[in-house]
């Protein structure tokens, strides 16, 4: 895409237009549940306060610009390469999820579950899964298409909270997309400050796994406080053969088949499944395929919505504009971290694509590093982790959409529950104020920079 800018830089002004789609969806949402409004994050509709702000970012910027050069950069971000990718995969996983479904996959997987592990540890094992397999494949959007309908499905089937289903499998979903290493994030983090990726694994891995243990002892606890017993929920019947479409999704997705063919090949498979059990046509099959694409219709749309947003104030300079205010900020060692950090959550919170977050923030990362001396793996993994933080709590990201189309459920219902993404950012600021996980070279560096204030002493 063509690197183009505003003759004016707005600079902080430009991002007006997603404080007041936030605003007015997050707003409206809060306002009306403190009313105790039934669905009260349906009241103002999230495309309503979205188009409102889109609005905003063509109306009342660049006023001298022609209206349809604006429409025309809002629309090179809609069609961004990365937007329709997801698209097609969200389409594919609602076909793929309706077709799986209709010939019984579903109901046999929720049945198998509920059978196989005890209910009371259910949500601690859909987060553990998920951490699994997104650390497989590597994308915590393949993840979640995945999981998400069947944690839910499992929730609701032994009785168990929908919305803390939804939100363990975000949480599991984003922890392998932290940490995997053949994640486009990691990748992209390691790559852009100089890092090794097995260091930043391990630093990773050292900070996320005491956040990952403690958030699956409150799930835990929280499953037993419903008052949910192992006995609670009746078992149903299930024919394995059924199951068999999501076994070749994860193990395809797990073994580094693109996760579009992957869901494309489950799809079929549910075809020649359900004809076999004669549990549906092929008519129906395709019925279904189509009413599950229709369910996602608009995810695909809101993220075009969203990108095409996201490009105007780009245009007018509100993504510049984070980067220089963070650069403005940092003063110490530790004060560097934590602007690496928060800048990297800015933009992904903004862009909602950590993968570009980390593009974007690592050349200024890599400079303020090499000045405070900090490690590369720690800046990656500073870079990694604030961005993906950022995503599990924002209530536009695909995974919480996801999870409020399949529950129901609305985005407090889901963001009380996310208690991963706090305790990860939680123990990366115990790192950074303590001083920990210090190589030999960052310990002699900050030797170094105390000895001219020693001297002066």
């Amino acid at each position: 895409m063509e690197d183009i800018r505003s003759k004016k830089d707005y600079g902080g002004k430009a991002l007006l237009p997603i404080l007041v789609f936030l605003g007015l969806y997050l707003g409206c949402g809060t306002y009306f549940s403190i009313k105790g409004v039934e669905s009260p994050f349906w009241l103002m509709p999230r495309y309503v306060a979205l188009m409102i702000g889109i609005l905003v970012a063509l109306l009342c910027f660049e006023k001298n610009e022609k209206f349809s050069r604006k429409v025309d950069i809002y629309c090179k971000g809609a069609g961004a390469s990365g937007v329709m990718l997801m698209g097609i995969i969200v389409l594919l996983a609602g076909g793929f999820a309706s077709a799986t479904s209709a010939i019984g996959g579903k109901d046999s997987v929720v049945n198998l579950g509920i059978q196989l592990i005890p209910t009371q540890f259910l949500i601690p094992g859909i987060f553990l899964i998920c951490c699994i397999i997104s650390t497989c494949i590597g994308t915590s959007m393949g993840t979640q298409v995945t999981m998400i309908p069947v944690a839910i499905a499992l929730a609701q089937g032994a009785g168990l909270n929908a919305g803390m289903a939804g939100a363990a499998a975000i949480a599991g979903a984003y922890f392998g997309d932290n940490l995997s290493m053949i994640s486009d994030t990691t990748i992209i983090a390691t790559k852009g400050v100089g890092a090794d990726m097995k260091d930043k694994f391990i630093m990773n891995f050292k900070i996320a796994i005491p956040a990952a243990i403690i958030t699956m002892v409150l799930y835990g606890v929280l499953s037993l406080k419903s008052g949910v017993t192992a006995g609670a929920a009746e078992v149903g019947n299930y024919q394995i053969l059924t199951i068999l479409p999501y076994i070749i999704v994860i193990t395809l997705a797990v073994l580094g088949l693109d996760v579009i063919l992957a869901l494309s090949i489950g799809t079929g498979l549910a075809c020649v499944i359900g004809m076999m059990v004669g549990n549906v046509g092929f008519f129906e099959w395709a019925q279904a395929v189509g009413s599950g694409m229709e369910d996602m219709f608009w995810l695909a749309v809101f993220a075009m919505m969203v990108s095409g947003m996201m490009e105007l104030i780009r245009y007018y300079g509100g993504v510049q504009w984070l980067v220089n205010t963070a650069m403005k900020h940092t003063k110490s060692r530790k004060s560097c971290q934590y602007v690496i950090g928060l800048l990297s959550m800015a933009i992904s919170g903004t862009t909602l694509n950590n993968p570009v977050a980390c593009l974007i923030s690592a050349p200024i990362a890599k400079e303020l590093g090499e000045e405070y001396r900090i490690a590369p793996k720690r800046m990656a993994s500073l870079l990694d982790i604030f961005s993906c933080a950022i995503l599990m709590v924002v209530p536009h990201d695909s995974g919480c959409l996801l999870v409020q189309q399949y529950s129901g459920c609305s985005y407090i219902d889901i963001i009380k529950y996310a208690f991963y993404p706090v305790l990860l950012i939680l123990f990366t600021c115990i790192t950074i104020q303590c001083g920990l996980l210090m190589t030999k070279e960052e310990k002699a560096a900050v030797s170094k920079l105390a000895q001219p204030a020693d001297e002066k002493g």
